[in-house]
């Protein structure tokens, strides 16, 4: 097991992380998919409301890519199809039958596998829609079927807060981690997991794995970060990555031959009325996952997703398809008396310049912006605390200025859209937003 230890980066103690006993929520009447939060997935739907769907029934297809489809998590009717502006598809909505049908899928059995051709092995991903779980660097996409990664990257550990602890997921799931892991091996040559958190996780997984072990601040778990700091040639840019609790997918989907539904997401969150990871399925109803509430508190920002990349939810919205975590943090939107003249011993800060530099227990947390948005002043703090050693100041006035290839050259693909860069800038520039919607933009334009 090689060891790297990250030294820039930051990791804010924040109240609310999810305890490791797992609570198992009960069934939901519907489930849905929410394709607005997908990256640069062009959906087409292949359903209609009113429509009876079975599990593993395909809902919708990338028109950039018809093979990859992502299929139904529930069995039951389309209740509901919500658009947007421009026909936009924000959720698909299934209300879920009392037996619910679920499609079979051909698959290999586990002594085929190993004669299987991969191109064959990618036709059973694509159709059974576990493709999907696949994403490549540096933009985040999903993986192009036809061709072969450098590496594969196996994320064991988010450490933003607060996804869930693989200590948990790996739980009785050894063997069906070690059939993907299997898998994976078909497609690449080079599979390497990268573990954050828990060094007794390495004792669980197969003996021929790579392992490779990341300590330091957040964000230590972020794949882009890893290979950032373990490459060699820029011909490894190209990697692709997936979740450890997706590997476990993938095994499920071999020994089952059925689309897998099964999730163990975590609740966190100073407003959380129980943190703590549960058991639950695919698509699961926001309101579900709280207990059927916010907490009590109607300044409650849902944040599914990571704290520092997740998307604000709805109480009648859905967990996305890469999202297994749900944070419920106070708004903050609201103005604070003479917030200038009070010393912070309970604001988190990345600067030392509040007392709460010398608190350490857990702090809890909102959402405001504490402070109006200013010129940027070249203070270096996006600098210092970036992980991959882009000058986030500097590329982000030559994105301004419109001079992209000197962005570039700055190191704009190297940005792990972590939002350490945002959280700590004292001029409360939207730094992430800007470097997320310009690598979109770029890749748009080369592809």
């Amino acid at each position: 097991m090689n060891a790297i230890h990250l030294k820039k980066g930051f990791s804010i103690r924040i109240a609310g992380a999810p305890e490791r006993h797992l609570h198992r929520l009960n069934t939901p009447d519907h489930v849905g998919m929410v394709p607005e939060q997908i990256p640069f997935v062009k959906p087409r739907l292949l359903v209609e409301e009113g429509d009876s769907v079975s599990i593993g029934t395909p809902l919708f297809e990338d028109k950039r890519n018809t093979r990859i489809r992502f299929l139904s998590p529930g069995g039951g009717r389309v209740k509901r199809i919500v658009f947007g502006p421009r026909r936009i598809i924000r959720q698909i909505v299934i209300a879920l039958d009392k037996d619910e049908p679920c499609e079979a899928f051909d698959v290999p059995t586990v002594e085929q596998l190993d004669a299987i051709p991969r191109q064959a092995l990618v036709d059973t991903l694509l159709a059974g829609g576990m493709w999907p779980f696949f994403k490549t660097l540096p933009f985040m996409d999903l993986a192009d079927p036809d061709t072969v990664p450098p590496s594969i990257i196996v994320r064991l550990g988010n450490d933003e807060p607060f996804g869930p602890d693989p200590v948990v997921y790996l739980k009785e799931q050894e063997d069906r981690f070690g059939l993907g892991m299997d898998l994976l091996n078909k497609l690449c040559d080079r599979v390497v997991v990268n573990l954050t958190g828990d060094e007794s996780i390495g004792s669980a997984l197969p003996d021929q794995a790579v392992i490779q072990r990341y300590t330091g601040c957040y964000p230590a778990g972020n794949p882009s970060v890893q290979l950032y700091r373990i490459r060699t040639g820029s011909e490894q840019n190209r990697a692709w990555f997936i979740d450890g609790q997706d590997v476990i997918l993938m095994g499920d989907f071999l020994r089952t031959g059925r689309y897998p539904v099964q999730r163990i997401m975590t609740v966190g969150g100073s407003l959380a009325p129980t943190a703590e990871h549960v058991s639950t399925r695919a698509g699961v109803p926001l309101r579900l996952m709280c207990n059927g509430g916010l907490a009590g508190e109607p300044a409650a920002r849902t944040i599914v997703g990571g704290v520092f990349t997740g998307f604000a939810g709805s109480p009648d919205g859905f967990m996305g398809f890469y999202q297994n975590a749900l944070n419920l943090l106070d708004d903050g939107d609201r103005e604070e008396p003479f917030g200038f003249i009070r010393p912070g011993a309970n604001k988190p800060s990345y600067s030392t310049a509040f007392l709460s530099a010398f608190r350490r227990k857990p702090f809890p947390m909102d959402c405001g912006q504490h402070g109006e948005v200013r010129a940027c002043v070249n203070c270096g703090t996006c600098a210092r605390i970036c992980p991959v050693d882009i000058l986030p100041q500097f590329t982000m006035k030559c994105l301004v200025a419109d001079e992209v290839e000197e962005a570039l050259a700055h190191g704009l693909l190297d940005c792990a859209e972590c939002g350490l860069c945002t959280y700590a800038c004292p001029s409360k520039i939207q730094l992430r937003e800007v470097f997320q919607a310009a690598k979109a933009q770029y890749y748009k334009e080369i592809s």
